[in-house]
C-alpha cells in the first residue's frame, strides 16, 4: 500500500529528513520519500493508519493537509 501526503510547513532539507524520520518510526512503514518541492511525502508500507502518519508529522512541527491512498 502507498499513500501519498500533502504537507505543509516544510522549508528545507531539515525539514524533509525530519519528516522522513518522523514518518519512518510509524508502525507498518516500510519506506517515506519526502519532496521539498512538492511539499508531499510518499510513504509505503502494510497498514498504514492515516491517523499515526498525521500524528507523527504533528510531532515533528508539519502539517498534512490531505492524504491519499493508491492501490
Amino acid at each position: 500500500m502507498k499513500k501519498t501526503l500533502s504537507i505543509e510547513g516544510m522549508s528545507c532539507g531539515h525539514c524533509v529528513n525530519h519528516v522522513k524520520n518522523a514518518l519512518a518510526d510509524v508502525a507498518g512503514v516500510e519506506s517515506a520519500e519526502v519532496d521539498l518541492g512538492t511539499k508531499k511525502a510518499v510513504v509505503s508500507g502494510l497498514a498504514l493508519d492515516d491517523a499515526a502518519l498525521k500524528a507523527a508529522v504533528a510531532e515533528a512541527g508539519y502539517e498534512v493537509v490531505a492524504i491519499a491512498a493508491h492501490a
